[in-house]
């Protein structure tokens, strides 16, 4: 399985119009080779570069295993998001306080739908997907604030 922005390549640095310092919506990702089996896919972007511990920017979950792009500033129907560290549901875009931080955006395909609520917190995310992984795939983007 793959993940990939046609914005920018992993490692690359993450255009400002997908972070706070521009208009804060979600890069387009696309997905390929999702397994057949897969019954829904599971988005996590987070920030391990936060000097308060992983910062979780983007939970998204019970994507549809058709889905192939998620568009610019967009949820693909029937998709649940999840609490960010940011005390809110949804995207939010890169945003460091000092220094260049990386932005790893990790795609999920799972065995089943998951059954939790709108807003849910990363640990319950993850702890619902145990034994459930089927694949797994990663990218990453990096933003430092010009000041």
């Amino acid at each position: 399985m793959e993940i990939h922005s046609p914005i920018f390549k992993s490692g690359d640095d993450i255009p400002p119009q997908y972070t706070c310092d521009g208009e804060d919506i979600n890069p387009p990702l696309t997905f390929d080779a999702i397994p057949v089996d897969a019954k829904s896919l599971v988005i996590i972007m987070d920030d391990p570069d936060s000097p308060t511990g992983t910062w979780t920017h983007w939970l998204l979950w019970n994507i549809s295993p058709n889905t192939k792009e998620i568009g610019e500033g967009s949820v693909p129907r029937g998709a649940v998001q999840g609490g960010t560290t940011f005390g809110a549901s949804g995207y939010g875009g890169p945003c460091p306080g000092h220094g260049k931080h990386r932005y790893f955006f990790k795609c999920y395909a799972l065995d089943v739908v998951l059954d939790i609520p709108e807003g849910s917190k990363k640990e319950i995310l993850m702890e619902s997907m145990k034994g459930h992984i089927l694949a797994e795939a990663e990218m990453y983007g990096c933003y430092q604030r010009k000041k």
